[in-house]
């Protein structure tokens, strides 16, 4: 787009929902619902009648929306989708960065992380804001950090709220010093009634980027900001703290698609951030693409070009 590629660095890809949390299900149904803990929720957009959120759907968001290339990150809440990414990544290879996930509830997760490394995953996601009851820093997790630290594997993490495992990071990054590692949601910044900016537990989590290793990703941030919606201007101010905290060159955005474009199209997942006058162009430049593709290594990017909507 224009003089710089876009890149997301936050997404999710699945073929069906058929998992659990917490004991209550979590499955896919029609016409882009699924229940969801024991409700019936809105997942996907309506248009995706099948349930299947497939790489295919994906890229003609992504070609629409002049994004060029997306790192695929998993969740416990839509199962673990292995088979699929790693099926993604051999036939996309230039416009997907999948990450491979381990059942980390579980004791003995280990050799299958390592597996996952021997089969050609360049990286591992955890979902820690899932796993209070497990110590980020216990023995398994930092022989699994120091495997991925010597095979150059990146670390994509989600944390809880605030500061609740800002410590544990610690240790792991003390650890690990060379270990990349890419943290989610902006720190789950708050929503615009309670701004984190004011929240010096947030703040803390932000801080883990001023580690040379460590980016911080803004994957869901149009979902933390839903009530507030388009152009969320809350966020903006988010970014623009975080930016402030830790430099723009450690931000990278993510949009967390297909969530969240329930509410927004793919595109208004960072229109938001082209249009305002809070940022300036090489900031811009450096959250929408020229961070990612540094972190995350994507060459031959493609350039997509814009087409014109019929009703322009």
């Amino acid at each position: 787009m224009g003089n710089f590629f876009i890149i997301d660095a936050h997404s999710h890809l699945w073929l069906r929902q058929e998992t659990s949390w917490d004991g209550k299900e979590i499955r896919s149904l029609k016409n882009g619902r699924s229940i969801f803990l024991g409700e019936e929720v809105q997942m996907i957009p309506p248009f995706i009648i099948d349930g299947r959120n497939t790489a295919e759907v994906f890229l003609s968001n992504m070609d629409y929306a002049q994004v060029s290339a997306a790192v695929v990150v998993q969740e416990f809440i839509d199962g673990i989708q292995n088979d699929y990414l790693a099926e993604v990544s051999r036939n996309y290879p230039e416009r997907f960065f999948v990450f491979g996930m381990a059942d980390y509830l579980k004791d003995g997760f280990y050799e299958k992380a390592e597996s996952l490394l021997d089969n050609g995953f360049k990286g591992l996601a955890i979902p820690g804001h899932r796993l209070l009851g497990r110590p980020l820093d216990d023995d398994e997790m930092m022989r699994m950090f120091h495997l991925m630290e010597e095979r150059e594997a990146l670390l994509s993490i989600t944390l809880a709220d605030g500061d609740k495992q800002v410590e544990e990071m610690e240790r792991v990054i003390g650890k690990c010093p060379d270990l990349k590692i890419a943290i989610g949601h902006l720190g789950m910044a708050n929503p615009p009634a309670t701004p984190c900016w004011e929240n010096d537990s947030w703040r803390r989590q932000i801080l883990l980027a001023k580690h040379d290793k460590v980016m911080i990703e803004t994957g869901g941030i149009t979902w933390l900001y839903n009530s507030e919606f388009y152009p969320f201007p809350s966020a903006v101010c988010a970014i623009r703290e975080a930016a402030g905290l830790v430099g723009m060159e450690k931000l990278m955005w993510g949009s967390d698609y297909p969530r969240t474009i329930t509410a927004i199209t793919y595109r208004m997942s960072y229109d938001f951030i082209i249009k305002s006058d809070e940022l300036t162009d090489e900031e811009k430049r450096l959250l929408l693409g020229d961070n990612a593709r540094r972190f995350y290594g994507f060459s031959n990017l493609i350039d997509l070009p814009y087409i014109k909507n019929m009703s322009e």
